[in-house]
């Protein structure tokens, strides 16, 4: 119950519908806030992450959107998958059609590093529309090799885990740059799990860092196949600071995007969401409109 209190807390009152959706043997955890007579955001965090990334855009565009976030597979209270290369990107993808067929229309995606890779490869390799509209934050077929190796090195640089939520505080400090050290340690715990031997390791499955892993990540052609498929209205967001998405990844992907926008967030870096949430409402970047397009984004500084 402390938990859905202190979810209720950041997102304004709203308590997100717990539901769960098979998908190619494993079943996802979405979280569903809104009325289904409202247009439909799908919000698809980064490596890592879960659902609850976006809680805090929840009383900004609620009521208004129906949002649906689910957890990746591998992540959050999402199944762990198994078999032959169960992280591979086209996984992912698969999983995000389902997700899109169980919702019967096409919604506009927001997808937020591996989500945004997610959202172009579905959508560039669908035989049918199936967004209205695409988000895609700080990703693009080129990224730059350093600031991958620093996200590499924090996901599997504590294979024991921590001792402590003060210990894993500290290392999120010291990862996330543009971020203040997080002061409700008790929050962390929607990214963690806890051992049988009281230690605290993360959300997410160690596999998804091996060989099985989003290889396609490195496809840059087959990336750029999709984004010249993507005709729905797109806005590539990144954050200024970011040590993954560079001024020439940016300007190289955009080429590629036939129906594109473009919009850099000041003080942020790779997580955008998170460095700077409040320039993803409407009332800061205008980055959500009335479907199937977004009104003309305007730079947040």
């Amino acid at each position: 119950m402390e938990g859905r209190a202190r979810t209720a807390a950041v997102t304004g009152g709203l308590v997100p519908t717990s539901v769960r959706v098979p998908t190619s043997g494993i079943a996802l955890r979405c979280l569903v806030w809104g009325s289904e007579s409202d247009p439909t955001a799908l919000l698809l965090h980064g490596n890592g992450g879960h659902a609850h990334w976006w809680d805090a855009l929840v009383p900004a565009l609620v009521p208004g959107w129906r949002l649906v976030a689910p957890d990746l597979r591998g992540h959050g209270e999402s199944d762990w998958a198994g078999g032959d290369a169960p992280y591979r990107l086209e996984r992912f993808a698969a999983d995000l059609r389902a997700v899109i067929d169980q919702l019967g229309h096409a919604p506009a995606l927001v997808g937020a590093s591996l989500g945004g890779l997610t959202s172009l490869l579905a959508v560039g390799e669908s035989d049918a529309p199936i967004a209205s509209a695409a988000v895609l934050v700080d990703i693009a077929p080129r990224i730059e090799p350093e600031g991958a190796k620093r996200i590499s090195s924090f996901m599997v640089g504590r294979p024991d885990g921590y001792e402590s939520l003060e210990e894993v505080a500290d290392a999120i400090a010291d990862y996330t740059r543009q971020r203040s050290r997080p002061r409700d340690l008790e929050s962390l715990q929607k990214n963690l799990r806890r051992r049988p031997d009281g230690r605290y390791t993360w959300h997410w499955d160690p596999r998804f860092m091996g060989a099985d892993g989003p290889a396609e990540i490195v496809d840059r052609e087959r990336l750029f196949a999709s984004a010249r498929r993507l005709t729905a209205p797109t806005l590539l967001v990144r954050g200024r600071e970011s040590d993954i998405l560079s001024d020439e990844g940016v300007r190289e992907f955009l080429t590629h995007l036939p129906n594109a926008q473009y919009v850099d967030v000041g003080g942020a870096g790779h997580m955008v969401a998170g460095d700077r949430n409040d320039a993803f409402t409407p009332d800061h970047a205008n980055y959500f409109g009335a479907t199937p397009g977004f009104r003309n984004p305007v730079p947040a500084h």
